[in-house]
This record gives structure tokens, sequence and C-alpha cells, in this order.
């Protein structure tokens, strides 16, 4: 028995193959099956942020363009690029600038402010090989400067301990006379 319409593993009969040239789904995509991420609802939301010690409302997408322009003042480079990115998709979207700015110079340093307090001598990385415990230390010069600044104000115990602690060789320091917090 020769059977011209073979039936068996992997060969459906022919009645119930796909036709040519036909779908396989005759209903066809659902229609909003993929639905677009909701960047308006999210970047929309109001969040908390805090500068300088005061919190303030901003939406979540102004909270995200703070903080990458605050990496690219750093030093991060990619985070200096995204930002003016946004910064000039912003100003196309709109029909007119009323901001006035006209051009947008920005200067990065080599690693952000870490070169600058090495370059300095404003402190010292106390373990450079160690990046588990990056910490660092302040030499004892930008510590009676910072001090002489203050001039009538003085610092908490606490705030004593503080800058005891993170000062790199703090018997080296003129410690002014008010001062109460010595080796502890």
């Amino acid at each position: 028995m020769s059977d011209p319409e073979s039936i068996g593993y992997q060969t459906p009969p022919n009645s119930t193959r796909f036709r040519k040239g036909q779908s396989g789904n005759s209903r066809g995509r659902p229609k909003n099956r993929r639905r677009e991420i909701p960047y308006d609802a999210v970047l929309g939301q109001m969040v908390t942020i805090r500068e300088d010690g005061r919190e303030r409302r901003v939406t979540a997408a102004e909270a995200f363009l703070l903080q990458l322009t605050q990496k690219g003042l750093a030093g991060d480079g990619a985070a200096a690029r995204a930002s003016l990115d946004a910064i000039e998709a912003a100003r196309a979207t709109r029909s007119e600038v009323t901001s006035g700015l006209s051009k947008i110079v920005l200067f990065s340093v080599e690693s952000g402010a870490d070169s600058i307090i090495d370059a300095l001598g404003i402190a010292r990385l106390k373990f450079p090989a160690d990046e588990a415990r990056v910490r660092w230390e302040l030499n004892p010069w930008i510590v009676e400067a910072a001090l002489e600044r203050l001039g009538d104000r003085h610092l908490s115990e606490d705030e004593q301990r503080e800058v005891w602690n993170a000062t790199r060789t703090p018997i080296k320091v003129s410690w002014p006379e008010w001062w109460s917090c010595l080796g502890e």
C-alpha cells in the first residue's frame, strides 16, 4: 500500500498543513500587544532630592539629568556626553530658546576631584593600592587653614573627633585654644 499522502513524524496530513502564502496565525498579531515603555509616567513622577542640606521636589527626569550632570562635571566623560546630548535634544524640541545660552563649555578634569586634591597636596590617599579601603587623609596645613576660616564658630565634639580622625598627622596641627578633642 503506497499512500500518496504519507502521514507520520514531521509530516502532518495535507489538509492540516499551512497553505502556501497563508499565515499560520489566521487572526494575526493582537493589536497593542507590544506597548511602549511608559517613559512619561515614570519620568514625570515627582521625587524628593536633597541639595546643600535642603530638600526639594522635582520630576524624576530632572533628578536624573541633575545626577548625570554632576557626574559629568566630576570628570565622567560618558556622563558629560550624555548630559550634553540630552540638553541638545531638549533644545531641539523647543521652538525658542529662552535661557539665552548660546554655547556650553565643559571642562573635565582627568579623574575628578581626586586628582585635584592630590595635585594640590590637600590630602593623601591612605591605602592607594587597595580599592576596597579608599580613604583620604587631610594634610595638617589644610586643617589649620580651614580652622582659621571658621572665625568665632566652634566645632562640636563630634565634629572635632571627625576632623581629628581625618587628619593625616594630627599632632603636627596647631589646634586652636577652644579645641577639646586631642588624641581620642
